[in-house]
């Protein structure tokens, strides 16, 4: 795929960027991340407005017998000094992106089994409820599970990833594959 600017680099959204696949934007990232940034290739992933960039880092030696808690804070406390260490090469980098993709790139790395996001977006995103959707919301909002529709809402998202994350990952699988039939299919 041959890249181009994105002709609008201050304005992350006024025409859409190029379309590229997750491998083709693994790709771009192999190439463009510095030797050493992560101890191997980094996880993509993606939407319309957002790519997330995560990587694992090298582990913290602790003495053996060390508390889960202990794990825990170093792994943390190693992806903080990562985050300060790395912050202008990853700057370069996502410039670079968003200039090229027309996309906002966020980061994160693993330590371990420590994984923390850095920079995530929280996109807006609008819908129309009626009167029982609504109160639904509503009674996590008075239940104290959340402070407002949108946090519920969001909570709910959350809720059916995690506990659909299967019947999900095949609908994107399908979508995939509908993508390439369509992208095979006859010339028009």
């Amino acid at each position: 795929m041959r890249f181009e600017q994105h002709p609008h680099p201050h304005h992350l959204h006024p025409t859409p960027a190029p379309e590229l696949t997750d491998e083709e934007l693994r790709g771009w990232f192999a190439g463009r991340l510095p030797d050493g940034l992560f101890a191997g290739p980094p996880e993509i992933t993606g939407d319309r407005d957002e790519i997330l960039v995560v990587g694992e880092i090298p582990d913290v030696p602790l003495e053996a017998g060390t508390g889960e808690a202990a794990q825990a804070t170093a792994r943390s406390a190693r992806i903080e000094r990562f985050r300060a260490e790395t912050k202008e090469a990853r700057i370069a980098v996502a410039r670079d992106a968003e200039r090229l993709f027309g996309r906002t790139i966020s980061w994160g790395a693993r330590c371990g089994d420590v994984t923390q996001h850095f920079t995530t977006l929280g996109v807006p995103v609008m819908t129309r409820l009626r009167l029982g959707d609504r109160k639904v919301l509503d009674t996590l909002i008075d239940a104290g599970v959340a402070r407002s529709r949108s946090e519920a809402l969001a909570w709910c998202v959350r809720l059916v990833a995690r506990h659909q994350g299967d019947w999900i990952e095949s609908l994107r699988e399908a979508l995939a594959q509908v993508e390439k039939v369509r992208d095979e299919g006859p010339a028009g």
